[in-house]
């Protein structure tokens, strides 16, 4: 289990350089709100200590926060893909109807991130019912 420990927190891990590097350009269209950078400086430091946690603690909850931070970022960047969303208070409109190499690589990341810490999620639990 220690392999799909380190390639969900690998995807998790890979998601956050990138929400790092975009931050700054988010950033620059909101800086008097809280701005699609600081919200990416967000996502990063979750996906951060959820890899963390997976790596450490490696149960059914470390799972289950690895899959809640991959997914929810993941529905975030396919979301304001397709949907123009509008500010909800000091939260931007983050529309941008494209896709390019870092996000491709981060939703596929996030996907995998997701998608393992799922699977983690459902092994821990078979292995604890059949005992």
């Amino acid at each position: 289990m220690i392999v799909l420990r380190v390639l969900v927190a690998v995807g998790l891990i890979v998601s956050a350089v990138i929400h790092f590097q975009l931050a700054p350009g988010f950033q620059q269209a909101y800086p008097g709100g809280i701005g699609g950078g600081n919200l990416f400086r967000i996502q990063a430091v979750m996906a951060i200590l959820a890899a963390l946690y997976v790596l450490i603690r490696g149960d059914r909850a470390a799972y289950l926060v690895a899959a809640v931070v991959a997914l929810s970022a993941l529905a975030a960047v396919v979301l304001h893909r397709y949907v123009q969303v509008p500010a909800i208070g000091p939260i931007p409109s983050m529309y941008e109807p494209v896709w390019y190499a870092k996000k491709i690589l981060t939703a596929v990341a996030e996907a995998a991130a997701g998608i393992l810490a799922i699977t983690g999620y459902v092994l821990l639990h078979r292995r604890r019912s059949n005992t």
